[in-house]
């Protein structure tokens, strides 16, 4: 008998390059950068704008183009029905703060968020000190602490990306992600600690990925999102703002920041070329950028796009696991006499 043949799964095609935006859409694109908003090219450390996102869009450069988006959603009811469903969890008021705050150790206070993942709620928590820098100019959080909240996507909506069925499953999970923000607020309210939710897509006072990334949620990669050893980057983040005392959890690396720089799968993949090949300066920071410039217009254009999310090799599910196991190996003979 001949020796067994495996045949890899054939990718998914995806669009075309180079992406072509719509005049109607540029048409509305500001004087100003989305990168020179965002601090590409600055050496010095200063704290993030707002440049998208923004509750009211006439606010920001880009407001236009962000009206945009929301003029060209497709007549396809799951996106009314999804947005409705999303709409009622942030409208659905808080418990009040009361009684007296309960008192635990601090290791307590973060091992008892485990609840919220075993009930599925959630797929992942990490709590870290809020730190000034986390916030966007010209806002502020009075809190001391940011319990982090993540909730994965459905990889087969994903992988449809970026057609409309993902585009749904971004609106869901950042629905869901409310959800639990909203939920682990309300539990802390009523033990007496004062609570905060904070959940996207709407630019609030947090950025969300520099606490991520410092309270155990993986490594930031090449296409600007978090890549977990769990979830890959198929995830949305949310955020719970207290001053109840949670022990905070340490940051985690897997050998992602170098696999990242060897891999060119999402940088491939990406229609408008957004994601570059090599670290650029960001706010006195060298780290992964994806060119907002480039970005938006496919972005607006495809309702979310989320290729770049689908065809990482960390989001295929299993596969983070066993790839974080294999750099560590790799790691360790290196680190070998």
């Amino acid at each position: 008998m001949g020796a067994r043949v495996i045949l890899a799964p054939m990718p998914r095609p995806r669009p075309p390059r180079p992406f072509v935006p719509d005049p109607a859409q540029m048409a509305l694109a500001p004087g100003v950068s989305g990168n020179a908003i965002n601090g590409l090219g600055e050496t010095a450390p200063r704290r993030a704008r707002m440049v998208y996102w923004a509750p009211d869009p006439d606010t920001i450069p880009h407001g236009a183009m962000q009206r945009w988006f929301y003029s060209a959603t497709p007549p396809d009811p799951r996106f009314a029905e999804v947005r409705a469903w999303r709409q009622a969890i942030y409208d659905a008021p808080l418990p009040e703060v009361t009684g007296p705050p309960a008192q635990r150790s601090p290791g307590d206070w973060t091992a008892a968020l485990g609840r919220f993942v075993d009930e599925g709620l959630c797929e992942k928590t990490g709590v870290a000190e809020m730190r000034a820098d986390w916030v966007y100019e010209g806002r502020a959080v009075p809190q001391s602490r940011v319990i982090m909240i993540g909730v994965a996507h459905d990889y087969g909506a994903m992988d449809q990306a970026p057609g409309i069925p993902a585009a749904v499953e971004v609106l869901r999970q950042y629905g869901r992600a409310a959800l639990a923000a909203k939920t682990i607020a309300g539990w802390l309210r009523e033990q007496g600690w004062a609570a905060e939710p904070a959940t996207g897509p709407m630019t609030g006072a947090l950025l969300m990925i520099p606490p991520a990334l410092a309270c155990g949620f993986g490594e930031l990669g090449k296409h600007g999102s978090i890549i977990d050893r769990d979830m890959g980057a198929s995830f949305r983040l949310a955020a719970v703002l207290t001053d109840a005392p949670f022990a905070p959890t340490p940051p985690a690396e897997h050998g992602i920041d170098a696999f990242c720089a060897a891999c060119r799968i999402c940088e491939d993949a990406c229609p408008p070329e957004a994601i570059k090949p090599d670290k650029q300066t960001v706010r006195g920071e060298t780290r992964w950028y994806v060119d907002f410039d480039a970005c938006l217009p496919y972005f607006n254009q495809t309702q979310g796009c989320a290729i770049c999310i689908a065809v990482c090799p960390w989001s295929r599910p299993g596969v983070g696991p066993s790839l974080a196991a294999k750099l560590a190996r790799r790691a360790d003979r290196r680190a070998s006499p």
